[in-house]
């Protein structure tokens, strides 16, 4: 005990403290989780894209489409019950974290790849993969190139602020082959570099490079590579310090999943409301009030699927093999059909 100090005293300061740190704990948690407010009272989500990636994020006539655009607007569905409340901030690669951790965006959503040091040393946090990819390589049929083992000597294009130059640079010197990288800050830049011969070689992960070559004049003279270096998790990504946002942000693409899962998309989202399968009750809202403890509504994976679309739904449209870039659906299958796209159960 302190000297001088009584011990009612003592235990009165001491309860004092407490709870100020109590306070001051509860203070800071709640400043951290505050995203949701701030997009309901603002009523409308602010979301980080690409600056152009055709099928995943892409601008034309004013009017933002892709798959991660979806995402967005199924973010925007579960929250605000409209898909067009949403405020798109086009962000480069090297920009994208800044604008995430300043509070810029509410949310990324653009081909970011889901690594231990961006989490760790950036405090960010990865939700769902939403894609799974790999980093891939295009170049010019006329190359006749079969595989990138047969890439030695090449001027490689890739984009700063990316994983992409380490993990080619890594590729080439597992297998004794020289590289000469070519680093640009945007992907408009990159291609126009490759285009001029600049590098006869553009890596990036392979559904990037199926996009890009959409916009060739002639595509079929380009070729990807059938070879997949590294393992590419893409997906949303938030703050750290808000598993309030974190959560629904997660459980918008699970959704998604599970609507693909059960049968339920956007032709049949009237008859699964009528449904008295349990699975489908309870992600639909009839059964259950799991939607009310993410802070949305009972029914907010129906707002989800009436917007975009079910999982399937979404990739078909924008990147899937009926699209421009016409992408197999590949590990991005569910689980149940050979995949590993894979959601938790609502219940």
């Amino acid at each position: 005990m302190t000297r001088g100090v009584s011990a009612k005293t003592f235990r009165t300061s001491g309860l004092l403290a407490l709870l100020a740190g109590a306070a001051v704990a509860f203070t800071a948690h709640g400043a951290a989780a505050q995203t949701l407010k701030a997009v309901k009272d603002r009523g409308s989500l602010t979301c980080g894209v690409s600056t152009g990636i055709i099928g995943f994020s892409a601008q034309a006539d004013g009017k933002w489409t892709g798959f991660d655009v979806d995402f967005c607007k199924a973010v925007a569905a579960a929250v605000l019950n409209d898909p067009a409340k949403v405020t798109y901030v086009p962000l480069n690669a090297e920009e994208r974290f800044t604008a995430l951790q300043s509070g810029k965006v509410d949310v990324l959503s653009r081909n970011t790849t889901w690594t231990l040091e961006r989490e760790a040393k950036l405090k960010l946090l990865f939700g769902p993969i939403t894609y799974y990819d790999g980093q891939g390589f295009l170049v010019p049929a006329a190359r006749k190139v079969e595989s990138a083992l047969e890439l030695d000597g090449s001027k490689v294009c890739v984009q700063a602020g990316t994983t992409a130059a380490s993990y080619a640079t890594d590729y080439f010197k597992a297998n004794n082959m020289k590289i000469e990288l070519v680093t640009l800050p945007s992907v408009q830049e990159l291609v126009k570099a490759y285009e001029a011969g600049t590098c006869d070689t553009l890596t990036t992960d392979v559904s990037q490079l199926y996009a890009l070559r959409t916009g060739f004049a002639k595509p079929a003279a380009h070729i990807v590579l059938p070879d997949v270096i590294t393992k590419e998790p893409l997906g949303p990504v938030v703050r750290q310090g808000d598993d309030e946002w974190f959560n629904v942000v997660k459980w918008t693409h699970y959704a998604m999943l599970n609507g693909e899962e059960l049968g339920v998309s956007s032709l049949s989202i009237d008859d699964a409301l009528k449904s008295e399968k349990p699975d489908v009750k309870r992600l639909v809202g009839t059964e259950g009030d799991y939607g009310t403890q993410l802070g949305l509504t009972k029914d907010f994976a129906v707002r989800i699927i009436r917007a975009v679309g079910n999982y399937g739904e979404v990739f078909e449209r924008n990147v899937g093999t009926g699209s421009k870039l016409a992408i197999p659906r590949g590990v991005n299958q569910l689980w149940s059909t050979g995949g590993i796209q894979y959601a938790p159960p609502v219940r």
